[in-house]
């Protein structure tokens, strides 16, 4: 997932950035309501995970204003102990769930996948593309039955490309996906990702799920 971290206190911020990126997730990162407010306006992000008590600009103000511009990205409200009052006007604003403080990563990191399964009206964490199964809640894939063992890097690659089936992605597309905007990837590192990819789930010969579309980008469906 591309995601931007909203949050004023650093510790937390780099603890949470690192833990995400090595599962394989793009972070971006906002330390005040006014840098939160440039990052969403020029990033196109999967989830906002969004701290209410902000400078500059607080959390609910940001919440409010990318609800009625007609942002509908998926955000988890992190707020504090007992702040009741905080958590309800926050999802009466519209934002997809809460999060109190302290928290487990796990408990983040399956609330992220639960917001985004309900943006996508996905009942179950479970995706079937042909005979490849998906659990991106605990980040398994079978092809044919037979475990499937991704690189972290790899899982975003295919998240990035089965939660759209059948929708074409540019390079760019997939690259803003896979990298946060401090990321600086070779300029074939989507091609070479996508290859490597492809390779692993087509264990013996089995025909391709991801299909390049020339000029265009890449496009995951089962092969006709």
């Amino acid at each position: 997932m591309r995601l931007l971290l909203v949050e004023d206190s650093k510790r937390l911020r780099t603890t949470l950035v690192r833990a995400l990126a090595r599962l394989g997730h793009a972070v971006d990162e906002a330390a005040d309501g006014h840098e939160a407010a440039l990052s969403a306006g020029a990033n196109d992000y999967d989830a906002i995970v969004l701290d209410l008590m902000l400078p500059g600009r607080d959390g609910l103000d940001l919440l409010d204003s990318w609800r009625r511009g007609g942002d509908r990205t998926p955000v988890i409200v992190l707020t504090a102990l007992g702040a009741v009052e905080d958590r309800v006007r926050g999802l009466a604003l519209g934002a997809d769930d809460y999060l109190v403080k302290p928290f487990a990563l796990e408990e983040l990191v399956a609330r992220l996948e639960a917001v985004m399964r309900r943006h996508q009206g996905q009942a179950r964490s479970l995706t079937r593309i042909g005979d490849l199964e998906i659990d991106f809640a605990a980040r398994t894939v079978k092809r044919g039955g037979m475990e499937v063992t991704l690189t972290a890097r790899e899982f975003s690659l295919l998240e990035c490309l089965a939660r759209r089936p059948g929708r074409i992605l540019s390079r760019e597309q997939i690259e803003a996906h896979l990298y946060s905007e401090v990321g600086s990837p070779a300029s074939n590192a989507v091609d070479a990702a996508v290859y490597a990819l492809r390779r692993k789930l087509s264990p013996g010969g089995a025909p391709p799920l991801i299909h390049t579309r020339r000029g265009l980008g890449y496009v995951m469906q089962e092969t006709p």
